[in-house]
C-alpha cells in the first residue's frame, strides 16, 4: 500500500515553557470541537513553540481567537500516512534529497496495527518542489 501524502495548513503559537500550557491550549481546542491531524511542541529559547495541523482551518481559527491565542500566519507542511514497513521514511527522505530539498523538520511515528504517520516541513520556497517530488497535486 502506498503512502497517502497531502499538503496541509499548519499554525503555531509561542507559549510559556511551563507545566500545563499545552494542556490549557489543547483543552480550549477540545471544548471548541477542533480535530487536530497533528500536534507538535518543543522548547524555543525561553518559550515553547506549539504547532497545530487542524482538520478544519476555519474552526481552528475561531477557537484560537476565542481562547486568546496569538497564532502565526498559515504555513504549509505535509501529512503522510501509510502502511508501516522497514525503510518507509528513508524512501520519503530519499525522494526529497533527490530533488535537492532540505527538510526543515519531520516527526514520524508508528501508529500501531501496521500503520505509521508523519508530519514534514520544508522551507516555504520549497513547498511546491517538495509536493512535486512527493507526488502531491
Amino acid at each position: 500500500m502506498a503512502e497517502t501524502i497531502r499538503k496541509v495548513d499548519y499554525f503555531y503559537i509561542e507559549a510559556p515553557n511551563k507545566p500545563g500550557e499545552g494542556a490549557r491550549v489543547l483543552e480550549a481546542l477540545r471544548e471548541a470541537g477542533v480535530n487536530l491531524l497533528a500536534f507538535s511542541g518543543f522548547p524555543q529559547g525561553r518559550k515553547a513553540q506549539i504547532d497545530f495541523v487542524p482538520d478544519d482551518v476555519a474552526k481552528f481559527k475561531a477557537a484560537a481567537r476565542k481562547a486568546g491565542l496569538k497564532i502565526s500566519a498559515v504555513k504549509k507542511g505535509f501529512l503522510i500516512q501509510g502502511e508501516d514497513r522497514p525503510g518507509v521514511v528513508a524512501g520519503i527522505m530519499s525522494k526529497l534529497a533527490a530533488a535537492n530539498i532540505n527538510v526543515t523538520a519531520i516527526d514520524a511515528v508508528a501508529a500501531g496495527e501496521g500503520r505509521w504517520g508523519a508530519i514534514l516541513w520544508v522551507k516555504p520556497p520549497d513547498v511546491a518542489k517538495a509536493a512535486k517530488a512527493l507526488g502531491v497535486s
